[in-house]
């Protein structure tokens, strides 16, 4: 009866504390917003570089990306790239999904898949400039 008691006499940020996940999404948050800041100049360099060898020979291409400011720079992009898709994907999941097993089976197919695209995409990069 007393455990009651003092239940009923606790404020609702009382009862409530200490049953969630405090701060628990502020990395996420923040990988997010440092990803995209991040992205906005590679993306702007990485559409300039391109229009500007828009027309160019398959030689010319492939001398552009073997230069080694080039070659980090598209394997930022790319790493960066994937990794702000993933985690905004498994907001999205995380917030539409109904169960729990449908949340990680969608969270881990979403990373097994961004993972494999950018191993892939810095392969070939690596491939070219190496």
């Amino acid at each position: 009866m007393a455990n009651d008691t003092a239940t009923q006499l606790r404020s609702p940020l009382g009862r409530v504390r200490g049953l969630g996940s405090a701060k628990g999404g502020t990395h996420h948050w923040w990988m997010q917003r440092v990803t995209s800041v991040a992205l906005l100049p590679l993306t702007l360099w990485f559409v300039l570089s391109a229009a500007m060898l828009a027309g160019a020979g398959y030689e010319a291409t492939v001398a552009w990306m073997a230069r080694p400011w080039n070659a980090t720079l598209l394997l930022l992009t790319i790493g960066l790239t994937f990794h702000h898709l993933a985690a905004g994907m498994q907001v999205i999941i995380e917030d539409y999904a109904n169960s729990e097993a449908a949340k990680m089976g969608g969270i881990l197919a979403v990373k097994a898949i961004c993972l494999v695209l950018a191993l892939a995409a810095g392969l070939a990069v690596l491939r070219i400039a190496v």
